[in-house]
């Protein structure tokens, strides 16, 4: 068989020494070498393109009061960026006519440039908001096409593996956010200049995408692969495959319940790690009132450890040749710790690596279940046609985006108290940190001052300007002349009046109840010290914010913890619908239905005259 034997005539190479800009395709299965390196770029890819989605999450304060965006407004451009994201990996469905590299090669041009140039020159919250809303739309192309080449280039029984790595994309894209703000935020204090070294790299891997990513031919692609030894068949079929036949109706084939409760499934169970994504910031910095590094390396954990277990736990999966088992341990275990971690929502004195180690179970727990689910999911999809790969997948790109961006709907209904203390809290943190005892004082007498002070206002001045000393004396005997001659002296001196009006003005001070003369002399003088200490703006700031940050410190940890009973209903949601997936439950029988496919493999290579060594 020759090379030219399996290009079809609509598939010939194009002419031109710029053909590498636009043709991708191998027209044979690649050897291990070349898969490796071209499952190794779509990984890198996914990596890049959830690196610059999740970019803003670690710096998600700072953003919200450069702008002066409340927590909601913050909220809701997530909610669009998710539903524009749904549509756009229905567009990724095309890849399955169109091809699939292309699509993450120049997503990844556009994203880069978005994050380079886009967001650290957004002025207002509009702009931040339509550049950041464009990358979730191409996120949601490329959330298709990446997966796609991954079931290309992975037969089933190494699929778990390789889609335990493709997985990596979120986690480490995640990880890679947190790691490089926590180590670049001391010295690179503008939250822009995170966006500035993502758009740098996100460029650099598009460079290498573009010259080195590479995908099959339909017919090769169209076809199910179980294992690498199907190889020679897969190509030898390839010359007989009615492309267009395969992707006639191509939703009526794939809008059924198995694949359509299938992503509904992952999709609900998944809440709980896209609010750590978006959230987990604002949720460590304002209830445990960690700093913005530290919450970022609470994150490094979670993400370190879902890296790990994705990789492990998929190897386990290929090596057992089971899905579903993984799949039912895994959530139930992340049913366990989500209520664990969600305990400690009222207690803010949690430590840091309480929360380390909680995150970093339940984040092995969220692994172990969802790389054999991507597994079993594109085999599910395979079960129905093959060569609708990517079809399959843009449906399940547009529940899971669909899904996410109705919770984040929900999410401000919940954790309604948020927006003060993510808009004002850290800023009346810090001025209550400086000037504690001074707000102290102004809290515990002011209001009383005050209001007698709007009573008496010439009265206090007049008092403010006599000693202490004076004051007592006067007030052990009304009738002393000495300290009435003293108090007129220094009410003269101090309000720069005549002797005579300084007389009236004591006398008026004499009309004063004496018990409001009483609290005045113990608290007027630390009052105007403790006013005079603390700046005009700080004081107003906190006057006009301090009351509702309070008030938000005490709801909002209850709140965000109904948030997380929220995500435990939908990892509940998830166990009944792992029944829909194909695959088996027990090793033995897996292996059985492998070594029948390995014995139909080799009766149809017979019968095609091709040597059983080929394979």
């Amino acid at each position: 068989m020759t090379d030219t034997a399996l290009v079809q005539p609509e598939q010939r190479r194009p002419g031109g020494a710029l053909r590498f800009l636009w043709y991708r395709q191998v027209d044979h299965y690649p050897d291990t070498g070349p898969r490796l390196w071209y499952l190794a770029i779509a990984v890198l890819a996914t990596i890049m393109l959830y690196y610059e989605l999740y970019d803003a999450g670690t710096v998600s304060t700072d953003i919200i009061a450069q702008f002066h965006m409340s927590f909601l407004y913050y909220v809701y451009i997530s909610v669009v960026g998710n539903a524009l994201g749904a549509f756009g990996s229905l567009f990724a469905g095309l890849a399955d006519r169109w091809g699939r590299a292309n699509l993450v090669v120049y997503g990844l041009a556009i994203t880069g440039l978005l994050i380079l140039f886009g967001i650290p020159n957004a002025h207002s919250e509009w702009a931040f908001a339509i550049v950041l809303v464009a990358v979730s739309l191409v996120e949601g192309v490329i959330l298709v096409a990446t997966p796609a080449l991954i079931r290309d280039f992975s037969p089933q029984l190494g699929r778990a593996a390789a889609m335990g790595f493709w997985t990596l994309g979120p986690v480490m894209g995640s990880l890679v956010s947190d790691l490089v703000a926590t180590n670049t935020l001391p010295h690179l204090p503008p939250w822009q200049d995170q966006f500035i070294i993502c758009g740098i790299a996100g460029l650099g891997v598009f460079a290498i995408a573009l010259f080195g990513l590479r995908e099959l031919s339909p017919r090769i692609r169209d076809q199910l692969m179980v294992s690498i030894r199907d190889r020679a068949l897969i190509e030898a079929r390839a010359q007989g495959i009615d492309i267009e036949e395969g992707l006639r109706h191509p939703w009526r084939q794939m809008l059924h319940l198995d694949v359509i409760g299938s992503a509904f499934g992952i999709s609900v169970f998944l809440i709980i790690y896209y609010t750590a994504v978006g959230f987990f910031t604002v949720y460590f910095t304002t209830i445990f009132g960690f700093t913005v590094p530290m919450a970022d390396g609470i994150g490094n954990w979670f993400w370190a450890f879902d890296a790990g277990a994705l990789v492990v736990f998929g190897l386990l999966s290929d090596a057992l040749r089971v899905r579903k088992p993984f799949m039912i341990f895994g959530a139930t275990g992340a049913i366990v710790m989500t209520i664990i971690f969600l305990t400690r929502a009222t207690h803010p004195t949690t430590g840091y690596y309480t929360f380390v180690w909680m995150i970093s179970v339940l984040s092995v727990f969220l692994a172990i279940t969802y790389a054999p689910w991507m597994a079993s999911f594109t085999e599910t999809v395979e079960r129905r046609n093959p060569a609708l790969t990517a079809t399959g997948l843009a449906v399940w790109g547009w529940i899971i985006r669909v899904v996410i961006a109705v919770s984040l709907l929900v999410l401000p209904a919940l954790v309604s108290s948020a927006t003060p203390l993510v808009t004002y809290g850290a800023k009346v943190k810090a001025i209550a940190t400086k000037y504690g005892p001074q707000l102290a004082t102004l809290t515990a007498y002011g209001p009383r001052v005050e209001a007698i002070a709007r009573s008496y206002p010439t009265q206090v001045k007049a008092l403010q300007s006599i000693d202490p000393t004076t004051l007592a004396t006067l007030q052990a005997n009304p009738s002393s002349s000495a300290a009435i001659g003293k108090a007129v002296s220094e009410i003269s001196a101090g309000l720069h009046v005549s002797s005579l009006v300084a007389l009236g003005d004591l006398v008026a001070v004499s009309k004063v109840p004496k018990s409001d003369l009483a609290y005045l002399a113990a608290h007027g003088a630390a009052v105007a010290k403790a006013d005079a200490a603390i700046p005009p703006a700080d004081l107003a700031y906190v006057t006009a914010h301090g009351t509702d940050v309070a008030a938000a410190a005490k709801q909002t940890p209850s709140q965000w913890q109904h948030w997380w009973w929220v995500c435990v209903g939908g990892e509940v949601v998830f166990l009944p619908l792992v029944l829909l997936m194909t695959g088996r439950w027990r090793p033995k029988r897996a292996k059985q239905d492998a070594q029948e496919h390995e014995r139909r493999v080799r009766e149809e290579m017979a019968k095609l005259g091709i040597p059983t060594a080929a394979s």
